[in-house]
């Protein structure tokens, strides 16, 4: 059974959306997009009224890195 993820899991979160969404550029992101496609992963089980700004940010940078790793490969 897959771990379940909430907002502090920043670098699982954005190995799950790099994974979800290959083709887009986290940097290109609006937070509230973010906020939706983190919590529509299946894995995710945190309070979604439990973001924020930093938060979301952390994730965004997980994902980015995974985001350069596949694209600069």
């Amino acid at each position: 059974m897959a771990k379940k993820l909430t907002w502090d899991d920043a670098e699982d979160i954005g190995i799950e959306l790099s994974e979800k969404h290959p083709e887009i550029d986290p940097l290109s992101v609006r937070f509230t997009d973010l906020h939706r496609y983190v919590t529509e992963l299946p894995d995710f089980a945190g309070d979604a009224q439990a973001s924020n700004e930093g938060k979301l940010e952390a994730i965004q940078m997980a994902w980015h890195e995974e985001f350069q790793d596949r694209t600069q490969a």
